[in-house]
């Protein structure tokens, strides 16, 4: 079960999502959209949008932080153990709390709003539990195995594994000992991973990242008598006495 867990799926979930991500890009390129529900309701999307979506990029920064920055690395610019302990707790649980309070916000209101609620598809409900569940165990790991029992260091276990896969040579040894809360994060993370090709999750792929960048759009003003072309036939202004 071990090499199962922790050696096979990991690849199983890669190829998933890769080989997912490309059928619904060459069969489902018009449906490759967040179906915005804006329209219906906006007062609460007003805040849970902001704050799921800060929040989220908070907590991947922090996981791009603990998972592929070696130990080593950090120690070498002089950041102690214990230091980096306090600051991965209190911003990971910052950002845990705002991406989980987004997404229940979110939640909520698909259940309170009646035309957004009859948007919501099967297929949206599900990914909503993967992804309200891999934030709360996310956050539940931090909180306790971080705080309220002193610490654990993932990445003496974790982290080294979670690089060896994608070298690989993943090690299933070194999650042995790993916390349940840091594995149920984990399991329910390739449950995520492997659904979002196939859920509105996907749109993260064709984010703006252009956009600040983009070329100045030019607006001019035209007076009264300043047509490019002479009206159609049928169109011409009347007049009345």
């Amino acid at each position: 079960m071990n090499l199962l867990l922790w050696t096979v799926l990991p690849y199983v979930v890669l190829v998933i999502v890769i080989g997912g991500t490309i059928w619904r890009y060459r069969y489902d390129r018009f449906g490759w959209t967040t179906r915005s529900s804006q329209l219906y309701e906006a007062r609460l999307l007003r805040v849970a949008s902001p704050l799921f979506h800060f929040g989220l990029i908070f907590v991947i920064l922090g996981h791009v932080m603990g998972l592929l920055i070696p130990e080593s690395w950090t120690e070498a610019i002089g950041v102690s153990e214990t230091f980096y302990h306090w600051v991965s707790l209190v911003s990971g649980a910052l950002a845990g709390i705002a991406t989980l309070a987004g997404i229940v916000l979110l939640i909520y209101r698909r259940r309170t709003s009646g035309p957004v609620f009859s948007a919501t598809t099967r297929n949206d409900k599900l990914m909503y539990v993967f992804l309200g569940g891999a934030i709360a165990f996310g956050l539940l790991a931090t909180l306790v195995e971080n705080g309220i029992l002193g610490g654990y260091d993932y990445r003496q276990t974790i982290s080294p594994w979670f690089r060896g896969i994608f070298l690989l040579r993943p090690d299933a040894d070194l999650m042995t000992g790993v916390p349940l809360l840091f594995k149920i994060h984990i399991l329910v993370a390739f449950g995520l991973f492997a659904l979002f090709p196939f859920t509105r999750l996907v749109h993260a792929f064709a984010a703006p990242v252009g956009y600040p960048f983009r070329s100045a759009v030019v607006y001019r003003s035209r007076g009264a008598g300043q047509a490019t072309r002479d009206p159609r036939r049928g169109w011409e202004p009347t007049h009345r006495p």
